[in-house]
């Protein structure tokens, strides 16, 4: 059976600060194969190098990974300051017109932590730079020492609607999660649905309200170890039974199109 391709939205960096690359965690591709049960391929950030359209027409669905760079600022109407941290203006041109037209067209899009940030910024939120400088917060980024075993162990619940949209995925009112993020949501965008909350209120779940189909994105790192921990599994098995749908559509349109065509043809 032919799998669905994932694009995965990479992030730029400098090797040795001269070489410059794009690039994704190997752990996103592991978990869209593994568990989402797609091809992973990976969409440099750069708008100069394709057209949007070309990505819709040539991925199922795409993955929109966590980064060190964060939104600009300028994307939800406010003024860049030192606590917002680094930017890529790229990957924010790619990020938030895939992120719109994927939820108009009902295409799978799936948001990690950067990627969370991105819908709520394409969808018309805005976004704290530093939530845990915001009374009774707690501090949600990665921890600065120990092992990658330890900078992504489970840190604390999620609080989910009971009855929503993650819910019902996880079968669960309560989740437990990792937690790598500095920023989050200050006023959610008019499509976005919170769904999901930290201990402090912090959001951590979203959905597009109106999106035809799958258009979720969570705050958290559900790549990691996404075959072993069973929240993740669900969420990426989820994000795959979403593909297949959407490329046996596709498949069906297409063929459609060919029978129309050869009956044109077959009656001029």
């Amino acid at each position: 059976m032919e799998r669905p391709v994932v694009g995965i939205i990479g992030n730029s960096y400098l090797i040795d600060n001269q070489y410059p690359v794009h690039a994704t965690g190997s752990m996103n591709s592991a978990a869209v194969s593994a568990v989402a049960g797609a091809i992973p391929i990976m969409i440099p950030a750069d708008p100069e190098l394709f057209a949007l359209d070309e990505l819709l027409s040539t991925c199922d669905g795409f993955l929109f990974t966590g980064g060190r760079p964060n939104v600009h600022p300028e994307e939800y109407g406010e003024q860049a300051t030192e606590a917002h941290g680094t930017f890529d203006r790229n990957r924010d041109r790619v990020a938030l017109g895939l992120i719109r037209k994927c939820a108009d067209r009902g295409q799978p899009i799936l948001g990690l932590c950067r990627g969370f940030q991105e819908f709520n910024v394409a969808l018309g939120g805005t976004l704290h730079p530093e939530i845990r400088e915001l009374p009774g917060r707690m501090n949600h980024r990665m921890p600065p020492d120990g092992s990658l075993e330890e900078k992504f162990a489970l840190r604390h619940t999620i609080s989910l609607n009971p009855g929503g949209v993650f819910s019902r995925l996880f079968d669960a009112n309560e989740i437990m999660v990792n937690s790598l993020h500095g920023q989050g949501i200050k006023k959610a965008g008019d499509r976005i649905g919170v769904d999901g909350f930290a201990p402090d209120g912090t959001e951590e779940a979203i959905f597009v309200k109106d999106a035809p189909g799958f258009a979720l994105a969570v705050q958290w790192h559900p790549e990691y170890n996404a075959s072993e921990d069973p929240v993740s599994q669900k969420l990426f098995q989820s994000f795959g039974k979403a593909l297949r749908a959407w490329n046996n559509r596709t498949k069906s349109c297409s063929v459609g199109r060919v029978e129309s065509l050869r009956t044109i043809r077959k009656s001029a």
